[in-house]
């Protein structure tokens, strides 16, 4: 078990890097607008389901083999990219319908699908753990339940801040007068055109 100055300086670590919005966050921000604060948190299980994946890639040791595969990430980070900016001119060119929450036309796990995918478009994530989670780890103890203690704090972290982003967007977006929609519409396309060109240019 690590000690609790180490336990608290990870987690403030964690806040620090969670607060920065992302394309995780980019795109929870736009659906919560969208389709109202469910569907930015149905993101946020997706993207946690993902970070459950990775984490399991690190503690099992797995990390030398995804290095390896430089080409194939870099594949998947220009789709996640181009499928961001893709529902960004989307809402560029909406008609302004945003103030109607019509989370019935989108089934409920597509915004988990949705999460997960854009999660594991951003490959850097994952060498981010990879580097960042070992600075904490104690050699002497078992690496990988360690891994796992640190990821798990890690995901908490990430659903209270990302949860946030979602509840507080959804309210945004039920807010909105009729006159401002297509101001919102605009906001939210930037923000998920902006996360595309970020993980576009992204290096490892």
């Amino acid at each position: 078990m690590p000690e609790w100055t180490t336990l608290l300086s990870y987690v403030l670590a964690c806040v620090v890097i969670i607060i920065v919005p992302g394309p995780t966050v980019t795109v929870t921000i736009a659906n919560s607008m969208k389709y109202g604060t469910r569907a930015g948190l149905l993101n946020v299980v997706g993207t946690q389901i993902g970070l459950i994946t990775m984490i399991a890639v690190l503690a099992l040791g797995l990390s030398a083999i995804v290095a390896g595969l430089g080409d194939v990430f870099d594949i998947l980070r220009l789709a996640g990219a181009a499928y961001l900016i893709w529902l960004g001119v989307k809402l560029w060119r909406s008609d302004g319908n945003l103030g109607s929450i019509d989370t019935g036309s989108r089934k409920p796990r597509s915004f988990t699908l949705q999460g997960f995918f854009v999660i594991w478009s951003n490959p850097k994530a994952l060498f981010f753990f990879g580097a960042f989670i070992p600075q904490f780890i104690n050699p002497a103890g078992n690496t990988a339940l360690q891994t796992v203690l640190y990821g798990v704090i890690f995901m908490t972290v990430a659903t209270v801040f990302d949860g946030l982003y979602a509840v507080a967007a959804g309210r945004a977006g039920s807010w909105l007068s009729r006159g401002r929609i297509r101001v919102a519409e605009r906001i939210a396309g930037t923000f998920l055109i902006g996360g595309g060109v970020w993980l576009a240019l992204a290096r490892r």
